[in-house]
């Protein structure tokens, strides 16, 4: 395996670094527009799904995904990527997946709204404590001075004002947000699908040479996402339809904003930059084919 994977740099300009900046905010500020307090009180009412979806997705991925990296022990930089992943909340495009699949609507849209919340400190708190925990990728952390402070700021003005935002219009002008949403989100979806194209396009000859170091990666990787969300749902007993969710909303990730931080705080770090962009082409296939298979199934609720 080549050892200059760890120091290579994709690059991407300032003007399409503000592009994806402006487009995850936009995203959050779409899937906001459909949010209300409704969501978090249905949340803290059945508080055991409430733990059962922030355990899978900020205690239990970032778990066995640390496990994983020791087993399979891939280059460091590619090990730090697959920790950005996990530390990541779910992707916006869960919620879509979610009704597709016929899971919990619902219940998708305030594990998104709550995950927002929980990922300002958890993002930085796992990324920082797994990175640290393995020594390989400390060695980047130590060259790269991680501020989580920094990540906190960047993540809550990404997601945070975004979020808040949306839930204030939708309280204020419920005609507009339903209105807005249906332009907002398929235009900043299309935005961010061109973004890694044109990422893809301006440095074609590293992802060609190196996708094969990660493409294996990303699959399995993904595989234990969904099935830790799926299987950690059964063992709490929830029903199929909310096994259903809790898988998506663990296995697809906001890889928006783990490319978002990695050009912002580790320069484009190869390894990390080539993951996180191939899992934000993977996730959304792998949840489109799951989604489909289960919407073919009979609706019936399983335990």
């Amino acid at each position: 395996m080549p050892e200059n994977l760890d120091s290579l740099k994709i690059n991407f300009d300032t003007e399409g670094l503000w592009v994806l900046n402006i487009t995850l905010a936009i995203i959050m500020f779409g899937v906001a527009l459909g949010i209300t307090k409704d969501d978090f009180n249905r949340l803290f009412k059945n508080p055991k799904i409430l733990l059962t979806g922030v355990i899978s997705q900020f205690i239990l991925l970032p778990l066995v995904t640390f496990i994983f990296i020791k087993l399979a022990n891939p280059m460091p930089s590619i090990a730090l990527g697959m920790m950005m992943v996990a530390s990541c909340p779910g992707g916006n495009i869960s919620n879509f997946m979610t009704q597709m699949a016929k899971g919990n609507s619902a219940l998708s849209i305030s594990l998104t709204a709550f995950s927002t919340l929980v990922c300002l400190v958890m993002t930085p708190f796992n990324l920082y404590f797994y990175g640290n925990l393995y020594a390989p990728t400390a060695e980047i952390l130590q060259t790269i001075e991680l501020n989580p402070l920094e990540l906190v700021k960047l993540v809550t003005l990404i997601l945070g004002i975004p979020l808040i935002l949306g839930m204030w219009v939708r309280k204020s002008k419920p005609g507009l947000s339903v209105k807005l949403a249906k332009i907002l989100k398929p235009i900043s979806l299309v935005i961010f699908m061109l973004f890694i194209v044109i990422a893809f396009y301006e440095n074609f000859d590293i992802f060609i040479n190196y996708i094969e170091y990660v493409l294996i990666l990303v699959i399995a990787h993904n595989i234990l996402a969904l099935a830790t969300g799926f299987y950690f749902a059964k063992l709490m007993k929830l029903s199929f339809t909310d096994q259903k969710t809790l898988a998506i909303e663990t296995g697809i990730q906001n890889s928006g904003l783990g490319l978002l931080l990695i050009f912002s705080f580790f320069n484009g770090l190869g390894g990390m930059a080539l993951l996180v962009a191939f899992w934000a082409i993977w996730d959304i296939f792998s949840g489109l084919a799951l989604a489909g298979y289960w919407s073919k199934q009979k609706t019936t609720e399983q335990i």
